[in-house]
């Protein structure tokens, strides 16, 4: 199962990297740069084939990519070329036509930002088909249960807001919230605000105001609440403890040795104690039965029943061409913000191992996501991944723009400096702003695999 996340994650990153490269060398082509290779992947190169002036490679590691365009690992030579060409008064030398260091600083940046400039777009075709064709989602309702009831002791910002087990959020922040996933939105990305509630309890509607508190693991925010599941069987694992207690999907569970079970999250509650038998009342088919469960725990206390629960499933509407490009971009946006948003909680206190993923739990996360869809047929499993993509693809767009060396965005930044000046920086400047870049790319790539390995060991 792991390998085949694995593959699919591969292949997921293999696309959002093509459509980067190709942004790159689109816009040189564009820009009158020529391109001597475009591969996907790094390494040596498995496939190759040259067309025209460029040669087409398949590389060894298939994470990254690159395109190579004339002139650019030779900049001191192609900068000393043109500034002697300037000091004689000529135009600089004809065979150096094409090289990527003598065209002029915006048409540099044109190719630089093209790359991200793809992600973008590939985001919001990807958005836009998803909302066209219409898709399918698994969530929870906006039914919520507070931490502390099931773990006395903690207050949370729910506890102090005053809401209780059972109430319904209804808005947060002035936003509908009909299920779990439009409350999390809202939330996860405004740790530390005050946001107005409207909540219904027995019929009556609630204002309240809450402050969500910053989870250090992931930098989102969290108001202590889980989200009320009804605790009606909708799969049992084949070989699990539930199957061979004899549950089956459809089975309402009403008691777990003796207590009422109104949610799921009471039976977890008492799956802390770690008891040695579940005996369990269930209601199937009219009649109430009952079964005996031995639960099989792990060293780390956690256990696995082997049950799934019946979850709120929506489909939305197809969009017409129109409305769903229209959508596609708005959601574009939208994310694109809250991770541009979301990069400044990485100086407010968060573990930088949890928060910060490298290639392979990426790699891990677009497989898993893609493997998790494919479990409920073809079409959702195609569509939980090019969402999922297109998340990725809004990222890599924005960690590529940051003004750092060696990314796109840090050269764009030199070439801006340099149509600024109005003359070519020193190739000794250029080359020790690279060398830096390569230094803090390598060990932000260190940290990054530190904390995946971490990751990929607690699952």
């Amino acid at each position: 199962m792991l390998i085949y996340k694995v593959l699919l994650g591969l292949i997921g990153l293999g696309i959002v990297v093509f459509v980067h490269e190709l942004g790159h060398f689109l816009c040189a082509r564009f820009s009158g740069i020529d391109v001597e290779a475009f591969s996907i992947g790094w390494g040596k190169p498995i496939l190759k084939k040259k067309i025209g002036s460029v040669e087409y490679r398949l590389g060894l590691f298939p994470l990254g990519g690159y395109c190579k365009m004339k002139g650019e690992n030779e900049f001191e030579k192609a900068y000393s070329e043109f500034e002697n060409a300037s000091a004689n008064g000529s135009e600089g030398a004809s065979a150096e036509k094409g090289n990527y260091f003598l065209v002029h600083p915006l048409r540099r940046m044109l190719t630089c930002a093209g790359g991200p400039l793809f992600n973008i777009l590939f985001a919001v075709i990807v958005l836009s088909v998803i909302w066209g064709i219409g898709f399918e989602v698994n969530t929870l309702g906006n039914r919520i249960v507070l931490v502390s009831d099931i773990f006395p002791g903690a207050v949370n910002p729910a506890d102090e807001a005053g809401l209780r087990t059972g109430d319904r959020i209804l808005e947060v922040k002035g936003k509908e919230t009909q299920t779990y996933n439009d409350i999390q939105e809202v939330i996860a990305v405004n740790p530390g605000e005050e946001l107005p509630i409207l909540a219904e309890r027995d019929g009556d509607l609630l204002t309240l105001t809450v402050r969500p508190v910053m989870e250090k693991s992931s930098g989102a925010g969290k108001i202590g609440v889980y989200f009320w599941t009804d605790p009606l069987v909708e799969e049992v694992a084949v070989g699990s403890p539930a199957e061979i207690a004899g549950l089956k999907s459809g089975d309402m569970i009403t008691k777990v040795n003796g207590i009422d079970l109104p949610h799921t999250m009471a039976l977890y509650k008492i799956l802390e104690a770690q008891p040695l038998v579940l005996d369990i009342e269930y209601f199937r088919e009219g009649q109430t039965l009952t079964a005996s469960l031995i639960p099989i725990y792990t060293d780390a206390g956690t256990n696995d029943l082997g049950l799934s629960w019946v979850a709120v499933r929506y489909r939305t509407p197809m969009l017409p061409l129109p409305l769903a490009l229209l959508k596609g971009a708005s959601e574009t946006w939208k994310t694109f913000a809250v991770s541009v948003k979301s990069l400044s909680l990485l100086f407010r206190g968060v573990d930088l191992t949890s928060a910060v993923s490298g290639p392979i739990r990426i790699t891990y996360m677009v497989g898993d996501a893609a493997a998790e869809g494919f479990n409920h047929g073809f079409g959702a499993g195609l569509s939980s991944m090019a969402g999922f993509l297109s998340l990725i693809s809004i990222a890599l767009c924005i960690m590529n723009l940051l003004p750092l060396p060696i990314l796109d965005g840090g050269m764009i930044l030199l070439f801006a400096i340099e149509w600024f000046r109005g003359k070519p920086l020193h190739p000794r400047f250029v080359s020790a702003f690279q060398t830096v870049g390569v230094v803090l790319i390598a060990g932000l790539m260190l940290f990054a695999v530190f904390g995946d390995v971490m990751y990929l060991a607690k699952r």
